[in-house]
């Protein structure tokens, strides 16, 4: 026990006095002898808070308490809190112990600033009282009223039911409980509580199930708009709220500002501490969304800053200077019109190289709208300035169709194109001495091209292709294989514009609009596994009348020999159904002639179903194949299901996609019919991120980006962030205080190096 003089520990012992006397449903039975005499003896300043406590009611005895924790926090105000203290470990805090310490670093929380930041998700409207006598099915209402009766039973092996008879003189409610034994002694009778939940009319009586309560007159838990945070198992929603309560009476006076005055001013945002504290115990909606606005724009306005900074120390560069004659025997030879967009985007290009920093820039088109021939063009322009180019593919069977096609689209130009992908041997050797000789003017492969042994005479452009496959450590890689490399980033992936100014900080965009040749949209049906013999039966109609396509297997590491099995498995069978001379396998771990053998048969007609795992997701170009049946489509990320099904149709004929699922989640029901209904690229980007967040859309969850965002939603906050990009720029043509430098690089730290690629 503390010693009498030491008022720190004083304060502490009755502080956990007070939390147990809350949990134990202010009975006052959390010390012996009474709660009054428990203060008298250890905190004699605190009595006259706590005088006749035993005679409260419960409402009473909730306000004598919040009275008693105003005494506390005056009192502890002799060792006055300090900024620094917010970085101390979250079992520094107050209410906080080791067991309870291991829960919140469940979600994240390691410091006391973690959990005052510790944000709700949203609001739930708990202010609506009824009397019961009004009480209608389904309402989600709070009701004040006396427990007159109660009982307990057994109702089968762990299970057992605790009801409580709650009276309002107008009716009677019954709450319900499952296995909390607890609450039989907590919830007293005769005793007034106020419950809130969703009534239900079951048996002939109104029934509430688990409802939330506490004692009336509280208004905590019940009666006002209560925030709801992500929460973990072992620490409930009502311990989350009474810690955070506790501890931003103790620190809140210390959270510091971080957003610079006249910024906050002039955009009419509250003070830190203001919105910190308005966004936990809000007046209602108005209130938490002025809240979680100010604080999402400080977290938007760092994220800008950092990325404004680090462009600003990194824009070196210098000019490259294209051969216009060049470039446009190129445009000549294609043997077809460019669409204006794809002139915009070769035109915005050429800018960028002659200017004297380095190009950031992002191409993002839907699947067919011709990015390739304009990131052939980008090569071009390179070349002929004397610079060499990389054009990096995620797959070996992408990378050797991109360099097939740029050879053809190079013919009868002074371009020397090369293939590098993994392996070893003496054509490898002779390839990589002639990058390094500066002899190959464009380089085509995989991640073999970020490998040491690659070494370029002179990089002037780097083509990242299907970007979100690359995690951005790989592109930063590729990045500093030259001096003030030209980046040039494509995906077929539209990223709605939230997340490219989020994410891409200074890259500019180009966004390819049409499509070079009219397609008709392709079909797309979801049909459950039970129907998969019809969906059979529809491709031996396919091939009778003449036509191709592909049957798709998930391919994912934590299962991928299950997957392969599963695969080939399909292969035999399908070859037995139709005929082995008509059905080929593709897979990743095929040797490269057995996988280009299998594609040659395949484009050619020989083969007319293709049973593939996802290596044919992007990029392959076999404008008659006319169907697709993805097998097992729950285990795909909406993207790539768009993508596989980009594979179909490319000739403008009509197409059918069949996916075949029995979705076991609530998300993946939703990507499902996402998918079944979208056929834009843009809108089914807008629903991926909705679905599933940024982080995987984009290759940066592996560095814990999208967690580092507490407050800001990058679907609704566009114009927020619009705001702090501005904002940002100009502080960073102001000059940056020191202090805003540290708390972007406390906030953000590696992560800005990476996101800034």
């Amino acid at each position: 026990m503390p010693k009498a003089g030491d008022l720190e520990g004083r304060i502490e012992l009755v502080r956990k006095v007070v939390e147990l006397e809350r949990a134990r449903g202010l009975q006052d039975r959390a010390a012996i002898g009474g709660l009054e005499a428990f203060v008298s003896r250890h905190l004699p300043e605190g009595k006259r808070a706590v005088a006749g406590y035993s005679q409260m009611s419960p409402a009473a005895r909730a306000k004598a308490l919040e009275q008693l924790e105003e005494v506390l926090t005056s009192l502890g105000r002799g060792r006055q809190p300090c900024p620094e203290d917010l970085a101390r470990p979250v079992e520094e805090a107050a209410g906080v112990g080791e067991k309870r310490a291991a829960l919140l670093r469940k979600l994240g929380i390691e410091t006391i600033e973690d959990l005052l930041t510790f944000f709700p998700r949203r609001l739930e409207d708990r202010s609506v009282q009824k009397p019961i006598g009004e009480l209608a099915d389904g309402d989600a209402v709070t009701v004040v009223g006396t427990v007159r009766a109660k009982s307990r039973m057994r109702v089968r092996p762990h299970l057992e039911l605790i009801k409580v008879a709650v009276d309002d003189g107008t009716g009677l409610l019954f709450a319900i409980w499952f296995n909390q034994p607890w609450l039989w002694d907590e919830l007293r009778q005769g005793e007034k509580y106020a419950f809130y939940g969703k009534v239900q009319r079951r048996f002939g009586e109104l029934q509430m199930e688990n409802p939330v309560w506490e004692p009336a007159g509280a208004g905590f838990h019940t009666g006002r708009w209560v925030p709801i945070y992500p929460a973990t198992e072992g620490l409930s929603q009502a311990s989350l709220r009474w810690l955070i309560r506790r501890n931003l009476r103790r620190y809140g006076r210390v959270i510091p500002e971080i957003l610079p005055e006249e910024v906050r001013r002039r955009l009419g945002l509250p003070p830190r501490r203001e919105a910190i504290r308005r966004i936990h115990f809000p007046r209602g909606p108005h209130d938490f969304e002025r809240a979680r606005k100010a604080l999402a724009f400080e977290e938007l306005f760092l994220l800008q800053l950092g990325l404004a900074l680090r462009y600003k120390k990194e824009a070196r560069g210098r000019s490259l200077n294209p051969d216009p004659k060049l470039v446009e025997r190129f445009v000549q030879g294609l043997g077809f019109d460019l669409t204006p967009s794809q002139k915009r985007a070769l035109a915005a290009i050429e800018q960028d190289l002659r200017a004297p920093y380095p190009m950031l820039r992002l191409l993002q088109g839907d699947v067919g709208a011709g990015k390739t021939v304009v990131a052939a063009g980008a090569c071009v322009m390179a070349a002929s300035a004397g610079a060499q180019a990389a054009f990096m593919a995620p797959t070996e069977i992408l990378a050797e169709q991109h360099f097939f096609v740029l050879q053809e689209l190079f013919s009868g130009l002074p371009i020397r194109v090369e293939l590098l992908v993994g392996g070893s041997g003496t054509r490898k050797r002779r390839v990589l001495a002639a990058i390094a000789a500066g002899e190959v003017d464009v380089v085509v492969g995989t991640h073999a091209l970020i490998q040491e042994d690659v070494s370029f005479r002179d990089l002037g452009l780097a083509v990242v292709d299907e970007q979100h496959r690359f995690g951005v450590v790989q592109r930063a890689a590729l990045e500093k294989k030259g001096e003030g490399t030209n980046i040039l980033v494509m995906s077929a992936t539209p990223i709605p514009r939230t997340v490219v100014l989020t994410l891409y900080g200074e890259f500019a965009l180009s966004v390819l609009e049409e499509m070079p040749r009219p397609r008709e949209k392709v079909r797309t049906v979801w049909v459950s596994e039970s129907r998969r013999e019809e969906v059979y039966r529809e491709v031996e109609g396919f091939l009778a009348r003449g036509e191709k396509g592909y049957v798709i297997f998930p391919l994912v590491e934590e299962s991928e020999e299950l997957d392969l099995r599963a695969a080939t498995q399909a292969y035999e069978e399908l070859a037995r159904r139709f005929g082995r001379e008509q059905v080929g396998l593709l897979h990743g771990r095929m040797p490269p002639e057995e996988k280009r053998a299998a594609m040659s048969a395949f484009r050619a007609g020989e083969v007319k179903v293709l049973v593939a795992t996802t290596v044919v997701e992007v990029g392959l170009d076999v404008p008659d194949a006319s169907f697709m049946v993805i097998e097992h489509a729950d285990r795909f990320g909406l993207a790539q299901l768009h993508q596989l099904r980009g594979r179909i149709g490319r000739g403008g004929q009509e197409a059918v996609c069949y996916a075949i699922a029995d979705p076991k989640t609530e998300e993946a029901r939703r990507r499902l019919s996402a998918f079944r209904d979208l056929t834009d690229g843009f809108k089914i980007a807008e629903a991926d991120l909705q679905i599933r967040g940024p982080g995987d859309l984009l290759g940066t969850a592996q560095h814990g980006f999208v967690s580092r965002l507490k407050a800001a939603n990058l679907i609704r906050d566009l114009g927020l962030l619009e705001q702090a990009r501005v904002e940002a720029r100009r502080l960073v043509e102001k000059g940056v205080p020191e202090r805003l430098r540290r708390e972007v690089e406390r906030r953000f730290g590696e992560e800005l190096e990476l996101l800034g690629v």
